[in-house]
């Protein structure tokens, strides 16, 4: 399915307010453009789209479709007028925010481009799972596959068939009703989710490092130096699925990516983030969450599988 990208001039929505938001708690990519919001203090009507991965298969039924043909989350809209994509939306919203906004974009075109390189690090393009090497927005699905697992044990069957019905991908209804059925051993009994899990790990490993060594060369406390910037807002989103996955540990301690392991607890106690994340917290996510702790803590082997030790 072609999905569109950007400011489209063209779509009148129906609205209420200046700023709309069609999101999901657990989505990455709203979570991406919320922070955003947050961050530049933009007030919006908030409009909770619920995927099956919360409860159903909100996303993919007429009225969100008349919003987004390709029936994914974030949809911002401006006037009635949709953008589509989380990382266009941030970059739309920063150049169009109010004049007393915090600056999220750097004057300096040589700084613009460097945020411009860490927001598109930090992106989901492509497909994920085939092209986990581009980006750490690529990778961090495989590790949020732990979390699918765990939430989706509180999702009935009847839920999950409507994909079959509705969904225009039958992989993803039949990968979470594999999921459903087989527990956190899906992970290992499912070749390609167990190829996904690995391969994402060592992906994310490998943009963690180059993330850590910016923050070193730059001198933070932000990716770019002393100026908070669209990069951050990006990032952010990253170490916060992997604090829902309960797999920072893994990835951010002492002697691996110390420095990240510093610049989140940063991020995390930046306002917006309590705005953002925590005030758009969902059941089924700190379920899972605990969850996933309760499996670790009396399976070792599953604990190794999931923390790559």
């Amino acid at each position: 399915m072609t999905e569109l990208a950007g400011y489209q001039a063209d779509v009148l929505l129906p609205f209420e307010q200046e700023y709309e938001l069609y999101h999901n708690a657990l989505s990455l990519c709203s979570m991406k453009t919320r922070l955003c919001l947050a961050e530049l203090g933009v007030n919006y009507n908030s409009h909770h789209i619920d995927l099956i991965e919360t409860g159903c298969y909100e996303n993919i039924r007429a009225p969100f479709k008349a919003v987004n043909p390709a029936c994914t989350v974030p949809v911002l809209v401006h006037n009635g007028h949709p953008v589509y994509e989380s990382h266009e939306q941030i970059r739309y919203a920063a150049r169009h925010a109010p004049a007393d906004a915090p600056q999220l974009v750097p004057d300096d075109p040589r700084l613009q481009a460097q945020m411009e390189h860490w927001v598109d690090l930090a992106s989901l393009s492509g497909d994920p799972i085939r092209d986990a090497n581009r980006s750490a927005g690529n990778a961090i699905p495989g590790q949020t596959l732990p979390l699918f697992t765990t939430m989706i044990e509180q999702i009935p069957f009847r839920n999950i068939f409507e994909g079959f019905v509705r969904h225009f991908d039958k992989r993803r209804p039949l990968m979470f009703t594999l999921m459903k059925l087989l527990g956190m051993h899906a992970l290992v009994k499912v070749k390609p989710l167990h190829a996904a899990l690995q391969n994402s790990r060592q992906q994310l490993h490998r943009h963690l490092d180059a993330l850590d060594a910016q923050l070193q060369q730059s001198g933070g406390p932000w990716i770019l130096g002393a100026t908070y910037t669209l990069a951050d807002v990006s990032w952010l989103v990253i170490f916060e699925r992997l604090r829902q996955a309960d797999s920072l540990q893994a990835f951010c301690n002492s002697t691996r990516h110390p420095a990240c392991r510093d610049y989140w607890d940063r991020l995390r106690g930046r306002p917006a983030y309590s705005a953002a994340i925590i005030e758009h917290s969902h059941p089924l996510i700190d379920y899972g969450t605990r969850r996933i702790r309760e499996i670790k803590a009396g399976d070792e082997e599953m604990r190794r599988l999931l923390e790559g030790v």
